[in-house]
């Protein structure tokens, strides 16, 4: 007769067989140590043990732990190249605020980030300082000008200025089907002495996207889903690190409110009439 031999298995590490409620989590625990990667290892430890901790703690059933599943299983399939529902789950929780003041900590006089949003795309097109990020510059209701310095306040030139915003209506390019290329949004440089300025419209508040799962979920919370009217920035200079960040209109309904957690009193601006003097140096 002949043999079967199996060669080159890895036996590993052996959970016990008595995995009760109080075992589980030190066994799953137990297995996944097996890797290499430390910061894995750590990763994954501390979240099985809070996410065991959380089932035991809520005494989760088998209906909501399937309920849960089904509704990641529609975020998961509300996202396309240019939406990303994860990412607005993840805003609505206050998780990507809390990511990101983790991850990125500032100091005055640098300029506080804030959250990315679901709607940045890799299609903006360049802009030349002056012109306008809406395809149709008679729309143009005001004007947006900065200077971008390091924590010594000397100027950045060359700096890649990414902005993008809602239309009028309080909705972003992505939303529309018709979209064929961008709007409301582009990529500017800094000049010699750090500075960019562009036209485009007023900022407005707008609702999250409310035909998807984090919408229905927000809704049996009771809460809204407005943001207040802002324009986003992401920033990138040779030697220094990238900035996420955004600028609000000082006094919107929602500022204090906002659906995605994103405000932060040093990122509140007031809007100024446009005086003479900017009308004949920003045309």
């Amino acid at each position: 007769g002949t043999e079967e031999v199996m060669e080159g298995e890895k036996k590993g590490r052996e959970f016990e067989l008595e995995l009760n409620v109080d075992k589980i989590t030190e066994n799953v625990n137990l297995i996944n140590s097996q890797t290499e990667n430390e910061r894995l290892k750590f990763v994954m430890e501390n979240l099985v043990k809070h996410l065991h901790d959380f089932t035991r703690e809520v005494k989760l059933t088998n209906e909501e732990w399937m309920k849960a599943l089904l509704f990641l299983t529609k975020v998961g399939q509300r996202c396309t190249d240019i939406r990303q529902e994860f990412i607005l789950l993840s805003d609505v929780l206050g998780l990507s605020v809390l990511v990101d003041s983790i991850s990125n900590p500032t100091a005055p006089p640098t300029t506080e980030s804030t959250v990315l949003g679901p709607f940045h795309t890799s299609d903006a097109e360049h802009k030349t300082n002056g012109g306008s990020i809406v395809n149709d510059p008679s729309k143009n209701s005001c004007l947006i000008k900065g200077t971008i310095k390091n924590s010594q306040s000397q100027p950045i030139p060359s700096a890649s200025i990414d902005v993008w915003e809602t239309d009028e209506t309080g909705t972003y390019d992505t939303q529309y089907s018709s979209r064929s290329k961008p709007d409301y949004r582009g990529i500017l440089t800094s000049n010699p002495q750090g500075e960019f300025f562009f036209h485009a419209v007023t900022p407005v508040s707008y609702s999250i996207p409310d035909d998807g799962p984090v919408a229905e979920l927000l809704s049996n919370l009771n809460r809204h889903l407005y943001r207040p009217a802002h324009v986003h920035f992401k920033i990138n200079a040779r030697g220094y690190k990238q900035l996420v960040t955004a600028l609000y209109i000082r006094g919107d309904q929602y500022e204090r409110t906002d659906a995605v957690f994103g405000v932060k009193e040093s990122l509140i601006i007031d809007l100024k009439q446009v005086g003479k003097e900017d009308i004949a140096k920003y045309g």
